[in-house]
């Protein structure tokens, strides 16, 4: 290695998009699709902010426009590929991007989520004065269509050839390439420049820079990774294999920092979700992104939580949706077939069975009885509804927001609330009881009659 008076001190990252993605059947650009309810590429965008990257530019082709807007508020490049003549020309684009830069320059494909950042980072650091150039190589179980690395035990690399280009010696070879490339900006421009289209496909290949270098008799370099964190998405069969991966890792993440998983595989994660110590999670439970879980909550089989925080040793479910803008705090519980939105569950409060709390908040303490829904929406627009603390709301009653139920309140079961409820106060909405001694022995008498006579 050089030493640090030598060493650039910038990196930058060219990101190759530009691929038709035509396997994947969709409207959808190919990157944009999502893992753990994000983007791939943003996915590959955290593993490079490890590295604090100086420039980022993404070489787009196909669906330019899908690219532009969903990077709209990052300091991005988005630079066009057009026509489309291989890896060595798509990298190429970025070069005006990237005028006046020097430092390392890693090029790398939008469609390889999983490369972590620590794995970029040994690449950068395999390069110094004697190797230009560093390449990310694999050993897959099944090397199937892959281009191969030809190198000896040091790594050195002394061939890199496509395999449509390869020998059946070379294919032979198990040590296959990622496509993630990595050169000091004034050797990567000089090489790409050089790289022509003699190939099986006619193409400007971006291993091709290697090749080059080797010819010059510079040193190049491969680093090696495990075959899971190169893996390309190019179909639904393998976005959904990448899940699978992402979700296995997540899982494993949060039993590491402590929590119960009791059916593992039949848990689902977002990218964002943060599960604290001492947490249960029952089977089948799915969260949406932006999902917060305290110490020692329990989260119940079949529960449902996106844009939820859960606060310290709350019990969630089983059978409990909780969307955007739900709050649950401390030791507070929903129960099954329960669903919150916008709506806050202070501290001890509870609402076990068959309740809609739209657009609401619900005092420390308070019980919510079954059957019980904030009429929140009147078609046009939302209403909030504020339940005091302690307040007993009994079942099946609606409650028809703008409406407050003060403290200590009690609602009757089967009220229908449209005015306030004081502090203590006792709140029966409903139709006076009617009653007929003997009217249904005479009716089930008559109608039997009536059945009989037309039979």
């Amino acid at each position: 290695m050089v030493d640090d008076a030598h060493k650039p001190t910038a990196f930058a990252a060219v990101i190759l998009a530009a691929g038709k993605g035509t396997r994947m059947k969709s409207d959808l650009h190919k990157v944009l699709h999502p893992i753990g309810g994000r983007p791939m590429l943003d996915h590959l965008l955290d593993s490079f902010a490890d590295l604090s990257p100086a420039r980022l530019v993404v070489v787009a082709g196909d669906r330019r426009e899908q690219l532009e807007e969903a990077l709209a508020d990052r300091d991005i490049d988005v630079v066009l590929q057009e026509p489309q003549l291989g890896t060595g020309h798509a990298a190429l684009q970025a070069k005006e991007a990237l005028a006046g830069f020097e430092g390392y320059v890693l090029v790398c494909f939008g469609d390889c989520p999983m490369v972590r950042g620590e794995t970029m980072r040994r690449l950068t650091d395999a390069l110094d004065d004697v190797v230009k150039v560093a390449v990310l190589g694999f050993r897959p179980a099944d090397p199937l269509a892959y281009g191969r690395i030809i190198a000896d035990g040091e790594g050195r690399v002394s061939k890199m050839v496509e395999y449509k280009d390869a020998s059946e010696e070379e294919r032979a070879c198990d040590l296959c390439n990622s496509g993630v490339i990595v050169a000091h900006s004034d050797d990567l421009w000089r090489l790409l420049d050089r790289v022509g289209n003699d190939n099986a496909q006619g193409e400007y290949y971006l291993p091709d820079v290697a090749t080059i270098a080797i010819d010059d008799g510079d040193t190049v370099k491969v680093v090696e990774t495990e075959p899971q964190e190169v893996a390309g998405i190019n179909s639904r069969a393998e976005l959904a294999a990448a899940e699978a991966q992402w979700q296995e890792y997540k899982r494993e993440e949060a039993m590491e920092n402590g929590a119960t998983l009791r059916a593992p595989e039949t848990v689902f994660f977002s990218y964002d979700t943060q599960i604290g110590r001492d947490v249960t999670i029952e089977p089948n439970v799915v969260f949406g992104p932006g999902v917060t879980i305290a110490d020692g909550a329990t989260i119940r089989a079949f529960s449902h939580l996106e844009g939820a925080s859960v606060g310290e040793g709350c019990e969630v479910g089983p059978y409990a949706r909780l969307r955007p803008g739900a709050v649950m705090e401390a030791r507070s519980k929903v129960g099954n077939f329960v669903e919150m939105k916008k709506a806050t569950l202070g501290e001890g409060a509870k609402a076990n069975h068959l309740t809609y709390l739209g657009d609401a908040t619900v005092g420390a303490g308070a019980n919510i009885g079954a059957g019980t829904i904030t009429c929140n929406y009147d078609g046009y627009f939302k209403y909030r509804t504020v339940i005091g603390e302690r307040a007993f709301i009994g079942s099946n009653s609606a409650l028809v927001a703008p409406v407050t139920i003060g403290r200590d309140a009690i609602v009757a079961a089967g009220s229908s609330v449209t005015r306030d409820v004081a502090d203590g106060e006792l709140r029966i909405e409903r139709a006076e009881q009617l009653v007929k001694p003997g009217w249904a022995d005479r009716f089930h008498q008559t109608m039997k009659k009536k059945k009989a006579d037309k039979s």
